[in-house]
């Protein structure tokens, strides 16, 4: 049975113990989601009640992560989302679960703040996983440097993706210094292998195939050390409970999209919604012919550029939302919901697609990242912190109502587009960092706030 998401968890007054493991790499591409997914899959069908969270503000990830665990995958983003909140999740996890997993996100020590900072906070022990492609013996100095890096970082030891035979396996075990346990490996084998494309991992609703990839990749990683269940860590409960959020949303209802090409959503972010009194619903874009009746509309990011003629073709639901806007009713769009607003849209290879039009201009993907790092938007109600990851690029005459700033370099932020009602931007937010402007998007907009 799932187990209950963070939001239905009452914090308790003390800490709570849970064997728990932190999951990281050099860098990307070492295989982590695959692991992470493989172990939570075979502590589960040992039956263990797993909680795996992500760190960062990844949306891919953890689709594959919540099918292998069973149970709601929450990010965890020290600067997004802040320490007291990192630390109240995993409290409420490990009051219900006999095992937490945490994925970390690029190499141990890329960004600021790192994995390594989270698993040093909460005290998590770690343990690396080695794309060992073309290395053999130097798996140990990799361990070596991963462990000695920063003094006293809690690394177990390192995990090998990749092995190409015995022999391989031999020298990989050769080259481990004193003090780095070698915990296993994976062999090179396609079968394991998570399918990607641009923005990241396939969702884990668009891969067939997805259980037996998990099932097998389980089935290996369960004969190996890394199998052995972690020694429990205290997590501590939060400082002081964290007072409720006005019902600034009570008795309104929100309709958010939610399909194959608008799937970008922070559960979190419902969870805060619901916090402040919303109901929702949720409608997808890609196949309904009606609107939910809804006071607001959600429309998150995703992969609308890989969807343009169903979207397009989708007439009814086009004039539903023109319809809702019209009526000057709130509407809030992210990356993706932001593209669907505009009057077209073209994939990279020219494929052009007629959108809403409910904002004037048009996007265009590019075959390059044009945006990615964290901002932040200051509105009137408070500040909320975001981060933006998108290919595409856009040609529009309407002047933002507000700029994003960018946490570490002065060049200028992703646009915030406000009018009648709407509000539009590139970045994704994480509403817990600011109750009240999260709120406020999905309120009718004071006439002084909207910009034509």
């Amino acid at each position: 049975m799932p187990i209950s998401s963070p939001a239905e968890v009452s914090s308790g007054s003390s800490a709570a113990l849970c064997p728990a493991l932190f999951i990281t790499a050099p860098g990307s591409n070492h295989g982590k989601t695959t692991v992470t997914a493989a172990l939570a899959r075979w502590h589960r069908s040992q039956g263990s009640r797993v909680r795996v969270f992500k760190t960062g503000p990844d949306f891919l990830d953890p689709t594959i992560l919540e099918r292998a665990s069973g149970n709601p995958v929450y990010q965890l983003d020290l600067w997004m989302m802040g320490v007291a909140e990192c630390r109240r999740l995993l409290h409420d996890a490990a009051q219900q679960a006999d095992l937490i997993l945490v994925e970390g996100v690029m190499g141990l020590f890329d960004g600021e703040p790192c994995s390594a900072d989270l698993a040093e906070l909460m005290k998590i022990p770690a343990v690396a996983v080695v794309d060992v492609a073309g290395v053999a013996q130097t798996l140990g100095a990799i361990g070596y440097g991963l462990a000695h890096y920063r003094p006293g970082f809690p690394l177990q030891g390192l995990f090998a993706n990749g092995v190409a035979s015995l022999r391989h396996e031999e020298m990989l075990r050769q080259g481990m210094p004193h003090g780095i346990n070698y915990l296993g490996g994976m062999p090179r084998n396609l079968q394991f292998k998570l399918p990607e494309r641009h923005l990241g991992l396939v969702p884990a609703a668009e891969v067939s195939d997805l259980d037996r990839r998990i099932d097998a990749a389980a089935v290996l990683i369960g004969a190996t050390e890394l199998a052995r269940m972690p020694t429990p860590v205290e997590f501590a409960a939060p400082e002081a409970e964290v007072p409720a959020p006005p019902q600034l949303l009570a008795g309104q209802c929100i309709a958010v999209a939610r399909d194959k090409a608008f799937s970008f959503i922070y559960p979190g972010n419902l969870d805060l919604l619901r916090k402040l009194g919303a109901s929702l619903v949720f409608f997808s874009p890609l196949h309904d012919a009606v609107l939910p009746p809804a006071d607001s509309v959600y429309l998150p990011g995703g992969y609308p550029e890989l969807h343009l003629q169903e979207l397009q073709g989708n007439v009814a639901m086009k004039q539903a939302l023109i319809e809702h806007c019209a009526a000057g009713k709130p509407l809030y769009a992210e990356c993706g919901g932001l593209l669907y607003l505009l009057e077209s849209l073209s994939d990279k290879d020219g494929a052009r697609a007629q959108m809403l039009g409910v904002l004037s201009g048009r996007a265009v993907m590019q075959r390059r990242l044009q945006g990615l790092g964290y901002q932040s938007i200051a509105l009137p109600q408070g500040t909320l912190r975001c981060h933006t990851f998108h290919y595409s690029t856009t040609v529009s005459a309407l002047v933002p109502a507000y700029i994003g700033e960018r946490l570490y370099d002065t060049s200028a932020g992703e646009r915030v587009y406000r009018m009648r009602g709407v509000t539009a931007t590139y970045l994704h937010a994480y509403f817990a960092s600011s109750p009240e402007a999260a709120a406020a998007l999905f309120l009718p907009q004071l006439e002084t706030e909207a910009t034509a």
